[in-house]
């Protein structure tokens, strides 16, 4: 059926919501309610075409699982409005196009593809990557953690090479860092996650995909250059429980290595980068202004859980568990007796609770408090404000079994570079490392240890009231 825009503008409103998607419209109003990223991204474009709103953060083949009684008709994508705040993306990127992006060769550290970014990502994608909690200080303070750890070179050890090789729950690892799961990776660029598949597959990684994936896991699977390659699931609690079982039993038959349940957030942060820059977006009629990309894409996550969850997760898979968000020695030991394969010390990248603890230091807590869990099978994985190789070396000689980085994958990807941004990133990382554990005169990741670091300025922080 032919419509016109006058047809659909009056299907604009949370009752009768109609959205045009490449020139075919869709009657949306039962979807609301259990869009992943809730209600209030899909009203912004209620009544408009929401085309290219859709594909920067949709896989085409995600309208294939549209219920085919959503279909209303089709129109000319010309003839129908857009929406305010995408008239000024369209023109903001037009800006950008008229300046190309540096050459890979002349960036030389992480820091350098965070400014790209910066410069190159629509706004509304760089205040989702980058924008923390607050006042930003436990997002800063990630960071601040590393520095407060010196290094005790060791000379003379005569290093004719380094291996830099681990394991990640069983899984082989060129280096013990893994890409950690980054929503909506199609905002800086359009392979999104499939490009950090391809770019960690050739680099020998393991990629955790996050449970709000721009791509499904199947398209994410078919993108791997071996079957043998590891892709690990993040998981949510949503609100309607059997929609995160779903999850589960999808990423198990797809051939997911691992689940990561993600607990630090049970209500999102208040991340006003994010928020502020909605402002400027006219609300709909059930809309909140300020309703930044965050809060609407964790409206569906539950709260309402506790560490019985994880007995329920494991009645769905036999798939190795690992908890992603511990930020305390007391939660390391509770999740320990759980039987977990794994756990994340991680504050969310400071975009929950602002002045969170760095999980460095949560990391120092479980060496004084809690020693037997570095000796055990239960795996410990650290996130948050790692940039550097030595950062990644501080980690590991502290007990660490591999870090996740997440914002420089987002980076790396963006102004158009791709995956091939991501391995040029992982090589100046690479390169990093390996000279640095020269310097420390280790040949293998084994060999670091404690005794090569000095964390007397971060021990201070350490608490003394600590009771397990």
């Amino acid at each position: 059926m032919k419509l016109s825009p006058h047809d659909i503008a009056q299907h604009s409103n949370r009752k009768s919501c109609w959205v045009v998607i490449r020139g075919v419209v869709y009657d949306v109003t039962e979807f609301l309610a259990i869009h992943p990223g809730g209600a209030k991204v899909i009203l912004r474009y209620a009544g408009k075409d929401a085309t290219k709103a859709f594909d920067s953060v949709h896989a085409p083949e995600i309208l294939g699982e549209l219920p085919k009684t959503l279909l209303r008709g089709h129109i000319n994508p010309n003839e129908v409005p857009v929406s305010i705040d995408e008239n000024i993306t369209n023109q903001k990127q037009l800006e950008r196009e008229h300046n190309s992006p540096p050459p890979l060769r002349t960036l030389i550290n992480l820091y350098d593809f965070e400014k790209i970014a910066q410069k190159y990502l629509p706004d509304n994608a760089w205040a989702y990557y980058s924008s923390g909690a607050d006042d930003e200080i436990s997002k800063r303070n990630n960071s601040r953690a590393f520095s407060k750890i010196a290094l005790r070179p060791r000379a003379l050890r005569k290093i004719p090479s380094v291996n830099t090789a681990t394991s990640i729950l069983g899984f082989a690892s060129s280096l013990p860092v893994y890409v950690s799961p980054v929503g909506i990776a199609k905002f800086a660029h359009p392979d999104g996650e499939c490009a950090l598949a391809a770019a960690a597959g050739k680099e020998g990684l393991v990629q955790v995909l996050a449970n709000g994936s721009s791509m499904p896991i199947e398209r994410v699977m078919k993108t791997r250059i071996s079957s043998n390659q590891p892709i690990f699931q993040q998981l949510y609690i949503n609100k309607e429980i059997e929609r995160s079982a779903e999850t589960v039993r999808r990423a198990e038959k797809a051939g997911a290595g691992a689940i990561w349940i993600t607990v630090d957030s049970p209500v999102v942060g208040k991340r006003e980068m994010d928020e502020r820059l909605n402002l400027a977006i006219p609300a709909t009629d059930s809309d909140e202004e300020g309703q930044g990309v965050a809060k609407m894409m964790a409206s569906s996550i539950s709260p309402f859980i506790d560490w019985e969850i994880l007995t329920w997760i494991r009645q769905l898979t036999n798939l190795p568990l690992v908890v992603k968000g511990i930020q305390c020695v007391e939660d390391a030991v509770i999740a320990y007796q759980h039987g977990v394969n794994g756990i994340v010390l991680s504050n969310h990248g400071g975009r929950s609770q602002d002045t969170a603890q760095p999980p460095l230091l949560t990391l120092l807590e479980i060496r004084k408090f809690a020693p037997h869990l570095l000796e055990s099978d239960m795996q410990i994985f650290i996130d948050g404000g790692i940039r550097r190789g030595t950062d990644v070396l501080k980690a590991i000689a502290l007990g660490a079994d591999a870090v996740g980085l997440g914002r420089p994958f987002l980076f790396s990807l963006s102004a158009g570079y791709g995956e091939n941004g991501v391995r040029r990133m992982l090589a100046i990382l690479r390169q990093e490392i390996e000279a640095n554990m020269v310097f420390l005169g280790a040949t293998n990741l084994k060999e670091l240890r404690p005794e090569m670091v000095n964390a007397s300025r971060l021990e201070k922080e350490l608490i003394g009231n600590v009771k397990l």
